[in-house]
């Protein structure tokens, strides 16, 4: 994966840096800034990133350092095994695809 050029530096948003410079503790602040990356300063800090519709409680640590905070928040929802997707689905009980039925079912009342 293609990096930022070295003499560009890394990028953090200036409201971050701002933060950095007064000492303001991060615990639970909010970041709307998934682009920027996590300064070491921003250790063992817990935070709160925007994932386009909730905040995610991230705890900064040593290994999260030069990553991006968008990385931890997901944006997407975690989808089930298609195995466990159908509660009223009772085991053995099989349909086609897209819930046609097959052949062999249509003389089957």
């Amino acid at each position: 994966m293609p990096r930022r050029s070295i003499w560009k530096g890394s990028f953090v948003d200036a409201f971050l840096l701002r933060m950095k410079k007064k000492r303001d503790p991060l615990l639970n602040r909010k970041i709307w800034s998934r682009r920027s990356s996590i300064l070491p300063e921003f250790v063992d800090s817990s935070v709160r990133i925007y994932n386009g519709k909730t905040f995610v409680r991230c705890k900064i640590t040593e290994g999260r350092v030069g990553h991006k905070f968008g990385e931890f928040a997901l944006t997407r929802k975690r989808r089930l095994s298609r195995t466990n997707i159908g509660p009223g689905k009772k085991r053995g009980e099989s349909q086609g695809a897209y819930g046609t039925k097959r052949k062999s079912d249509f003389g089957k009342t």
